[in-house]
């Protein structure tokens, strides 16, 4: 059988010790930015505080289970981790805000819970809107995002 163009099967098995690495930093990155100890965060998964250490020294591979067990711990989607471990393909524009919003340290826990509330409630009233945005992969602009809400103007001018 013959092999796809450019598939190097050796490449592959390279990469996969190096996504771990990825991976494990990653989980320790946010980690420390939700300052949680190693320890804490093991308790708050429900795993062990070594299979967690060896997990971000990139000396495992964890489930799709464990990986979600992390995310709920760290309060950031699985999906997020699914991605990092390569589960998953990185998305193509649709920003997974609640990730930012609960790693945000300027936030109270109930603050961060409102946003999320407020931001899925409006996730939920567009799903089934065909709504314009910006196709050439860059950044929304202003003009992307439409007229201003009545009275946005206003309070504007007032501040400026």
């Amino acid at each position: 059988m013959k092999e796809p163009v450019g598939h190097d099967p050796d490449r592959f098995v390279k990469e996969l010790p190096e996504r771990f690495n990825e991976l494990g930093s990653f989980i320790r990155e946010q980690r420390s930015s939700a300052r949680l100890s190693l320890r804490r965060l093991s308790e708050l998964a429900g795993i062990s505080n070594p299979y967690l250490s060896q997990i971000e020294r990139g000396l495992r591979r964890p489930s799709a289970e464990i990986l979600q067990q992390i995310a709920k711990a760290l309060r950031i989607s699985a999906e997020t981790l699914y991605v990092q471990a390569g589960i998953l393909e990185r998305p193509t524009g649709d920003t997974d805000l609640s990730r930012y919003i609960f790693a945000d340290q300027h936030l109270t826990e109930e603050q961060r819970q409102a946003l999320m509330r407020i931001y899925l409630s409006f996730r939920h009233e567009n799903e089934d809107l065909d709504l314009p945005g910006p196709t050439d992969g860059e950044p929304p602009t202003e003009e992307d995002a439409g007229p201003p809400a009545p009275g946005v103007a206003d309070q504007a001018a007032a501040a400026g």
